[in-house]
This record gives C-alpha cells, structure tokens and sequence, in this order.
C-alpha cells in the first residue's frame, strides 16, 4: 500500500475485511502549494457567498449574489481534507460536484452535500456531467492535475477558477525494499506508479501490479511497470477486490498474471 495517514488506515481496514494482509510503504506525501495566495484567495471568495440552489432561489445560471461561486468541484478525497481543514463548512447555496463515488463519500463524512455525481467516474464525465452555468466554478486541484477538467469546461464557456490544494510529493530517493516479497502492490494513480517504478522496480515476477483505473494503468505502462490487474471502479475497495480474485488460486488462470 502506497500511502498512509488516514487513507492507508482505512484502506488497510478494508483489505484486512479480505483476508489480506497489509503493508503500508509510504511512496507518496501530500504537501501545501508552494505559493498558498490563490487557494487563500479563492476560499476568501468562496465564504463570502454564493449563489442558493434552493427553491425560489436566483435562476440557476444566474451568478451568485456576493461574489462566490455557482460550484465546488472536487476530484479526490485528499482535495475535500485540504479544503475541509481551512473551511470549516460551505455556504449553504453552493452546490458540490464530485468526480466519483469515493470522493463523494469523502465530501459527505466532512459534512458536505454532494448534488452531482457522474455516472462516467472521469474528469470528462464531469465535464459532460456538469450543468450549464453563467456563474464560476471553482476547482481546487492537485499540482500535476491533468488539464481535462478544466479546458473541458472552458470549451463550454464555463468560467473556472483552479488554484493549486496541493502537491504530492515522493517520500525519498533510496530503494524501497520490503520485508517479505508482496504478493501485489497497489498503484493508486501516476505518481505512486512513477514512484514504484524508480524505488522498488525490478519487481519480483510474482508480484501483481494492481492499478486502480485505466487512466493509471497507462501511466504504469508508460513508466515500464506490467500491469496485471485494473479495478472495476476507480475506488481502493475495488482495486482490493481484485486483487483478492487475482490471488485466488481458485481463480481460471487470467491473461497478464503472473
């Protein structure tokens, strides 16, 4: 398991729930922007207010009513941490996006409602996803965030504002080298695959690479790494429970396994 904190505690929770037995080897850290000025400014904007989706409310489109935004929209759970650390709620009129279930589950333990949910877990599902507004929307994001939420909604004349939340960081230089082979390491997006493939590759022949979408198992192949298995929904419970059918030796032998 790449990382730790409160991430790695629950997923560890959760792969211990499988039968699986997990190690945490912290490859990646989560650092404040090096220039903090444009997500202060932006949750200065955000608290003075915003427009209000409730009935009888201002048309939506409208803009908001004291220079907030239309829409919050997040895209990992560490983003809603970052925010919900220096915001201690949200007004009530703004309207919350989330590109996928998990990150809607991290939205909603902070307290936040979540209107819209793509049913497309993707950047460009909630590009397509995302109503119509005159109004900002306000994207806090990771440092090396790909571009496709952002010109995605741009082509649509969607006005965007997309301060850096965060960076994420690797956690040294040396070689990683566990205490016993893993029988499959988890690679939960590019940086943790970068990471991977420049402190612990070679990997053992055994080891199942276990990528936790499509989007990141491209980014593993890009950096050498095989990749053996891909979860079915862009969420850590759904990489696990792969790679508990991978491990399986119950399991019909699979194309891309060891």
């Amino acid at each position: 398991m790449p990382r730790g904190g409160d991430w790695g505690e629950r997923v560890a929770a959760a792969a211990r729930a499988r039968g699986l037995d997990p190690r945490i080897v912290p490859l990646i850290a989560t650092e404040p922007p090096l220039d903090p000025g444009p997500l202060d400014r932006a949750l200065d904007r955000l608290t003075a207010g915003v427009t209000d989706g409730s009935p009888g409310a201002a048309p939506a489109g409208a803009g908001p009513r004291s220079g907030g935004y239309a829409w919050l929209v997040v895209t990992s759970a560490t983003t809603v941490t970052v925010l919900a650390g220096q915001v201690p709620s949200l007004p009530s009129g703004l309207r919350v996006a989330a590109v996928g279930e998990p990150t809607a589950r991290a939205a909603r333990a902070a307290g936040w409602s979540v209107d819209l949910v793509p049913d497309d877990a993707s950047a460009a599902g909630l590009v397509a996803a995302l109503p119509d507004t005159a109004a900002t929307v306000l994207f806090p994001r990771s440092e090396i965030a790909p571009a496709t939420l952002v010109d995605g909604l741009r082509a649509r004349g969607i006005d965007v504002e997309d301060p850096v939340a965060y960076r994420t960081v690797g956690t040294g230089d040396g070689p990683v080298l566990p205490d016993v082979v893993p029988d499959a390491v988890l690679v939960t997006s590019g940086s943790v695959a970068r990471q991977v493939a420049r402190r612990m590759a070679p990997l053992d022949p055994g080891t199942v690479v276990a990528c936790i979408g499509p989007g990141t198992a491209a980014d593993a192949r890009a950096v050498g790494l095989p990749v053996h298995v891909i979860g079915s929904a862009r969420s850590a419970e759904a990489l696990l429970d792969a790679v508990v059918v991978a491990l399986d030796p119950s399991t019909p032998e699979q194309e891309g396994l060891p």
